[in-house]
């Protein structure tokens, strides 16, 4: 029934599509004059530096102060929508004449609206929203089109800031009530161009904006998205969108008969976006290709350093480190109290063991100064049985883990510490499966893996992971782990060093890496419920180059010398005399 009702505006796109191929017009798709060839009609700006839409990215982002709080007039009017119009391109809603107005927000002066209208896809995979945030298209977008007050449009559109737009989102909720105004609002859509139909349901642009934090926008001077493309646009994109029905969505695809109403985002050409000072500025990142920052990208993100020289991890080539006498044994202080965890938290890159202020510290090991224990976390591969997952390899060889101690300098907040060479050390130590072991129990043999009893602390450890499976979540540590007891008796005396940078963003060139030859023992089935109960695999950078840097190893002991080995023989002359052996 919903295919019939909808065939008269398929015929009636298909026949407009016919004749803007045949005339001049212009389209979103299906004619001569398709976006991409907007800038040779005639009297076009559309190909010009400071087009509109754009993809608003973090890099791009700067913070404004003066982008303060909007004064609107009749937004909560249930009378200033008078009729809508189908344009042929989109659905046109139109306000009373010099009744609704905008001012305040970093604009220049009082801005008289017009009308409002909408851009949209055609389905769950082809969103439609004019304007990107990050790469991220929402499914529709609307523009509140106001005029600098006392302007016409030919002179508004004459005036570098003659227009103000007010881009909103629009996203899918999960509340499918089909109640309300913009049900109202989205029952007068028709499919007959150039008709104008009269609304007479109270609705005002109040109830459709809904619970937007109007505090929170973007702000770059622009273009019109559509032809002739004049470049007289201040430009507002509000950070959090509607939230309508996916239905109430469908019906303007459905009931129009048009479909991809949206010009593509177009070059920056060195422009500032702006944000008020509500906005969050923060650049998603990951380890995969899922995102616009993958490691390869991480230059790219703002105050980024991922790309200097003294970037970590690297590869540890045995072959080529240098012995250095003044690595000596570190003290460690806290290191076996039992409750200086405070709690677990799932940072949606890494399971990170947040502890208690200023009671943990590092000290000695040639680091030259005292250091209090901030954080541990780990690096992980898959839930397979070979992965690997550590962010250091030794020789190329990669482990499956990999467990970092952050300490910072005592002497420095950690802004200081951020920016100094020697800011931060880590201690690194890698994480391998326990061997299996052969134990005699009542029932005759059963196999057992090291370290799995029920005081076994990683055991402890593991069994948080379950209650922060979801990004941000946290849980506060009650059982009784020290740090001592997850590495266990791992050699603490040899270890590798060299001078490096944070593994994630920002990659502050600021860290002394301390990375421990001997791997901490784990059982394997309690390091796969890192990626398992995470939610996220392989959480490791790539290596990165050494660029001529050293790395430092700790001496060997040394070989008895002449003069030990003889008062060892003579102790073995003595020792057999008295014992007649």
């Amino acid at each position: 029934m919903r295919l019939f009702s909808l065939l008269p505006c398929l015929f009636l796109a298909a026949f407009l599509k016919c004749v803007s191929a045949c005339g001049s017009e212009w389209c979103y798709t299906g004619c001569p004059t398709a976006p991409s060839e907007w800038h040779s009609i005639s009297g076009s700006f559309c190909g010009n530096k400071r087009q509109s839409p754009i993809n608003i990215t973090c890099i791009n982002v700067k913070k404004d102060d003066h982008l303060g709080n909007f004064t609107f007039v009749n937004f909560t009017s249930k009378h200033v929508i008078t009729k809508l119009t189908n344009t042929g391109h989109t659905v046109k809603y139109h306000l009373m004449e010099n009744e609704v107005e905008v001012s305040g927000g970093g604009l220049n002066g009082t801005y008289t609206s017009l009308q409002f209208h909408f851009h949209w896809g055609y389905s769950d995979h082809h969103q439609g929203s004019e304007h990107l945030i990050n790469g991220h298209r929402y499914p529709m977008e609307v523009h509140i089109v106001s005029l600098k007050k006392g302007k016409n449009v030919t002179q508004a559109v004459a005036d570098s800031e003659g227009i103000a737009a007010l881009g909103f989102f629009i996203d899918v909720t999960d509340d499918e009530d089909m109640s309300g105004p913009w049900d109202n609002l989205t029952s007068y859509i028709t499919c007959e161009k150039d008709s104008d139909v009269n609304i007479t349901a109270p609705i005002s642009i109040h109830d459709l904006i809904g619970n937007v934090d109007l505090t929170k926008y973007f702000r770059y001077m622009g273009s019109l998205t559509t032809p002739l493309c004049n470049e007289a646009v201040v430009w507002t994109v509000f950070e959090e969108p509607i939230k309508i029905s996916k239905k109430l969505i469908e019906r303007f695809p459905t009931k129009t008969g048009y479909t991809s109403v949206y010009r593509p985002p177009q070059p920056l050409n060195g422009r500032t976006v702006y944000a008020s000072p509500a906005v969050h500025i923060d650049c998603d990142w990951c380890y995969d290709n899922h995102c616009e920052f993958s490691p390869t990208h991480w230059h790219m993100l703002p105050g980024s350093f991922c790309d200097g020289n003294r970037q970590s991890p690297v590869d540890i080539v045995t072959k080529n480190t240098v012995e250095n006498k003044d690595l000596g044994d570190f003290v460690y202080t806290k290191f076996d109290d039992k409750h200086v965890i405070k709690y677990i938290i799932n940072t949606g890159h890494a399971v990170k063991c947040v502890l208690k202020e200023d009671m943990v510290e590092v000290s000695e090991g040639g680091l030259g100064h005292n250091y209090s224990t901030l954080q541990f976390h780990f690096h992980w591969g898959t839930t397979s049985d070979n992965s690997t997952g550590s962010e250091h390899t030794v020789d190329s060889k990669r482990y499956q883990m990999e467990m970092h101690i952050v300490n910072k300098r005592k002497d420095l907040t950690l802004e200081e510490a951020v920016k100094t060479p020697n800011g931060l050390a880590v201690l690194a130590f890698f994480m391998e499966a326990a061997e299996s072991h052969k134990s005699k129990g009542r029932s005759g043999d059963s196999e057992e893996t090291s370290h799995t009893s029920d005081e076994d602390p990683w055991k402890k450890l593991t069994s948080y992971l379950p209650a922060i499976q979801n990004i941000s979540s946290h849980v506060e540590v009650k059982k009784e782990i020290s740090i001592d007891d997850l590495l266990g008796d791992v050699n603490r005396h040899e270890y590798y060093r060299y001078n490096g940078s944070l593994t994630t963003p920002s990659c502050n060139e600021a860290v002394v890496w301390t990375v421990f030859k001997e791997p901490v023992k784990v059982d394997p089935s309690l390091m796969k419920m890192f990626p398992a109960q995470a939610g996220y695999s392989d959480a490791f950078r790539p290596l990165q180059s050494h660029n001529s840097r050293k790395i430092y190893k700790t001496s060997a002991a040394p070989a008895p010398g002449p003069a030990i080995l003889v008062l060892l023989l003579a102790f073995y002359c003595s020792f057999s005399a008295n014992f007649h052996l």
